[in-house]
């Protein structure tokens, strides 16, 4: 299942609002078709959203051409990849891809305008490879934590439509599933966009894996019946104490699984850990239109007038977090001072 495909020059996406009813292709020639294809969601999730700005990077490079005054090029450059960043603010992977390629185009602005357009090029590929391999390794852990014949629940949809291929929570799921444990999932909807029920369910159905869609207030519910054995989602962005932003719904179902008692695991990559930042209430909260609540494809669902509310984050204080499950290993409270020694062995 690959989501983001580089082929020729042109960035090719599948176009996650389609789906499931349709898969569509979406080519992006310009980096500002790129920065549509994220602001409307074409592609999300924040591994995902990050290789994305980095091959818009690549794009908007040769969009500049060949300019003699270096220095003016990379202010192009930069100008490029400050709009790729305003796209989405809440993930983190976002900023930190375009960082890394404008980093790269720094060090090697004494080469040659194409041979620059070409290291970005194969930067940009680097961090697509790298986004498989981690995921791959989240899996690896998170299997541990899984038991066999587990009842699993996820929110929003943090598999390989999520990244650039296999998924961080989806990608633990995945992974004990493939090791021939019998694992069930149930899948959140997840208001408003859906992705649960439009996206999750589909990967699953394509892998072959047993799952039940449910809604939303359905969550505790079923765990209070002893039907949920662990809770594993992704995030959108970590700080360096552990507390975790991630789709709108999983702060509640932190809340819940503490009640019952039920272990409460994240699922991301080094790369959507914010060190910079001290906790959760740091992290930029993205407000989203208000029709993704009024409408349900193209239907309106509440009257004229109707005032709307809609972040699509929420944060999970670091109390509520069992684990969180990276591409380094599985990292426990202390999270700030565990999350700091990880970074410190890279």
């Amino acid at each position: 299942m690959k989501p983001i495909i580089w082929e020729k020059g042109c960035l090719k996406l599948l176009d996650q609002t389609k789906l499931p009813l349709e898969e569509k292709i979406i080519e992006c020639r310009s980096y500002q078709a790129v920065a549509d294809a994220i602001r409307d969601m074409i592609v999300r999730g924040a591994p995902a959203i990050g290789a994305t700005a980095a091959f818009g990077i690549v794009i908007g490079a040769k969009e500049i051409g060949v300019i003699e005054d270096k220095k003016r090029w990379l202010e192009e450059l930069k100008k490029i990849g400050f709009e790729l960043k305003q796209t989405r603010p809440t993930a983190v992977n976002l900023a930190w891809a375009v960082e890394r390629m404008l980093k790269k185009a720094e060090d090697n602005i004494q080469s040659g305008i194409p041979q620059l357009q070409d290291i970005l090029e194969n930067e940009a590929l680097e961090i697509a490879r790298e986004d498989v391999e981690s995921n791959y390794a989240i899996g690896r852990f998170g299997d541990e934590l899984v038991p066999e014949g587990a009842n699993i629940l996820t929110h929003c949809n943090a598999g390989a439509l999520a990244t650039v291929g296999y998924g961080t929570a989806l990608g633990v799921i995945r992974a004990a599933h493939s090791n021939g444990k019998k694992v069930h999932v149930f899948v959140d909807e997840t208001r408003p966009f859906l992705q649960g029920a439009r996206l999750t369910a589909w990967e699953l159905d394509k892998e072959g894996i047993p799952f039940t869609l449910i809604t939303d207030n359905m969550a505790g519910y079923i765990m209070s019946k002893g039907m949920v054995d662990l809770i594993v989602v992704g995030a959108d962005r970590i700080a360096a104490n552990g507390d975790t932003a991630n789709k709108i719904g999983t702060y509640s179902l932190a809340v819940l699984a503490k009640e019952h008692n039920i272990p409460m695991y994240i699922a991301a990559p080094l790369s959507t850990i914010d060190m910079s930042l001290t906790s959760g209430k740091e992290i930029p909260i993205e407000e989203r239109e208000t029709d993704e609540v009024l409408f349900i494809k193209g239907k309106r669902i509440a009257p004229e007038g109707t005032r709307v509310f809609n972040p699509a984050f929420d944060v999970t204080p670091n109390e509520l977090i069992t684990a969180i499950i990276t591409d380094k290993g599985i990292v426990k409270s202390p999270y700030k001072e565990n999350l700091r020694v990880l970074f410190e062995r890279e």
